[in-house]
């Protein structure tokens, strides 16, 4: 609606942020207290941009242009419990956007030293606002996500904020020897389940958690093999 319509009423986004907890979170089995004071805090309207903020608490994938998407609240709510973050501990953000999820870590009250690296100026630079006023602790990365942020690593907890075939092995590198990434994954079935993947002597362990409709990173898509 038109601000310049008589019968203009803005939105009270601090009682929908107070609905999505209730109905969104706490439902989808959110338990941590740190996870749910967070997330009744954090502004997630100043995470998308001004023409979505009307759809900021709804309960599904907000679209930010150029395929990204805002991960609907409930997933992003669970990744956070089940990523069980440990006081201290460093924390890498992965395709971090508009910088939810990192803030989020970061004012989660358990000390956690974030980086958030994002390949999108336009989106990284909504995230970065954010952050300024609500998570100035957060340290920003701008560079290929394939690469991840090696400089300020190695990493306890590794979070994808978005749906990738696979952790790419630079990422999985930049994990402490007792780390984890918190990732949806695209299988080859076609179901997307955010999973927890640890190193090990051959490789890596992917272990599936819950389902989830998360759109895949578009640059963490692999190339098409070459066909004969």
């Amino acid at each position: 609606m038109d601000k310049t319509d008589p019968d203009y009423v803005p939105l009270d986004f601090g009682a929908a942020r107070q609905r999505m907890v209730d109905a969104q979170i706490r439902p989808a089995q959110v338990s941590n207290p740190h996870v749910i004071a967070a997330m009744r805090a954090l502004p997630r309207e100043l995470a998308v941009p001004e023409a979505l903020r009307a759809f900021a608490y709804a309960d599904q994938n907000l679209p930010l242009g150029e395929g990204r998407y805002l991960t609907e609240p409930r997933v992003t709510g669970r990744m956070l419990q089940v990523a069980e973050p440990v006081r201290g501990e460093r924390v890498l953000v992965v395709g971090a956007g508009t910088g939810y999820l990192a803030a989020l870590l970061a004012t989660m009250g358990e000390a956690l030293e974030v980086t958030a690296l994002e390949s999108e100026r336009r989106l990284a630079d909504i995230g970065r606002a954010l952050c300024f006023t609500w998570a100035p602790g957060v340290h920003w990365r701008d560079g290929a996500l394939v690469h991840g942020a090696p400089n300020d690593g190695p990493y306890d907890l590794i979070m994808i904020d978005g749906a990738v075939r696979a952790v790419p092995p630079a990422v999985m590198g930049q994990l402490t020897q007792d780390g984890r990434v918190i990732a949806p994954v695209c299988a080859d079935s076609g179901v997307t389940a955010v999973s927890r993947i640890v190193r090990t002597a051959q490789g890596s362990a992917v272990q599936p958690l819950f389902d989830v409709a998360v759109p895949l990173l578009p640059e963490l898509e692999p190339a098409p093999a070459f066909v004969f």
